[in-house]
């Protein structure tokens, strides 16, 4: 079984710097590759120099995580795709469980290991946790994680469990399910198109795992900080996005309702003087109505499966029954 580690990159020379040493000691057997999104600084120039060993491939452009990681991988041959940030720091026999379920478990087509947080180690990381899941209206959320409670790792989840989906951090995805789903859908640039690819792989019956024996450290916010507007828009917009294409049920009644939270989310926005982000939810939704009929069009092409949600309204379950864990 061949596996590739394939490190997006754009103008990261000091995160590639700090983390691929950790990366290419600890991952014997694999092929480790930079996939570059035109990037303007000297990071390519850095590793062919620093590490020769690790491949290079060079996009013609910026088209963020999704259109990088499609143009990318069109040009590498193995079986497993590891899809890491550049911002991950690795650990020892970070890829023993992970090649194990693949290896024994052929309908296991996605793997997220456990995601700590780099900055205090001792507690789960924003962007994946212990595996995500996602409810009725689209909202995603994670064990380990509920909006921004973040739970302290006490061997809680040091299990082996389906998930709904895996963090784009460190998703290990088969090649044949990558090619089966015809990649990340492009529109998105950037944030939550891993759930969407796990939405549509879980519409076509592929499985996906969270392997708890897997431990990985993240920065998070290294390229985009969660104080910066863009990621609420791309957050806000890429969701509706995701929700329209594959939601199963009655479309109409669960965007309405989507956009009613929708709409409270920016309310609370703008009555902390949080202008930008509010500005940001309305930008979101424009974007999305210009949007519709082509989504529209790509939800009669796509299958739907019905049972995708465990919890009704995360919203309702975090904010007014008070409930902060999994």
């Amino acid at each position: 079984m061949k596996l590739a580690i394939v490190i997006l990159n754009w103008n990261g020379k000091q995160l590639l710097e700090q983390f691929l040493p950790a990366i290419i000691q600890y991952s014997e057997g694999a092929n480790i590759y930079v996939a570059d999104n035109a990037s303007t600084d000297d990071s390519i120039a850095f590793v062919k120099a620093t590490f020769p060993k690790v491949h290079i491939i060079q996009n013609t452009e910026n088209g963020g995580y999704a259109k990088g990681y499609n143009d990318a991988l069109q040009h590498i041959n193995a079986d497993i795709y590891c899809l890491l940030n550049s911002d991950v720091e690795v650990t020892k026999d970070w890829l023993v469980p992970i090649i194990s379920e693949f290896d024994s478990n052929i309908e296991t087509s996605i793997i997220q290991p456990k995601i700590l947080d780099f900055k205090n180690k001792t507690f789960f990381e924003y962007a994946g946790a212990a595996g995500g899941f996602i409810d009725k209206y689209g909202y995603p959320y994670c064990r380990g994680r509920m909006f921004n409670s973040i739970e302290k790792d006490e061997g809680q989840y040091d299990d082996s469990i389906p998930i709904f989906w895996a963090s784009g951090a460190c998703m290990f995805i088969r090649k044949s399910c990558f090619e089966a789903l015809h990649g990340f859908d492009e529109s998105y640039f950037a944030h939550f198109e891993e759930i969407d690819l796990c939405w549509r792989a879980f519409n076509a019956g592929f499985n996906v795992k969270y392997v708890g024996t897997s431990t990985v450290y993240h920065v998070g916010g290294a390229t985009l900080s969660a104080l910066n507007p863009k990621k609420t828009y791309l957050n806000f917009r890429n969701s509706l996005f995701t929700l329209t294409k594959n939601v199963a049920g009655f479309l109409l009644g669960i965007i309405f309702m989507r956009l009613v939270l929708d709409g409270i989310a920016g309310l609370k926005f703008l009555l902390s003087f949080k202008v930008g982000h509010f500005i940001a939810i309305l930008k979101a939704h424009f974007s999305f109505y210009a949007n519709l009929p082509r989504l529209l069009k790509m939800r009669k092409q796509l299958p739907k499966r019905k049972k995708y949600f465990q919890t009704t309204s995360i919203v309702w379950s975090y904010f007014v029954r008070k409930r902060y864990r999994y």
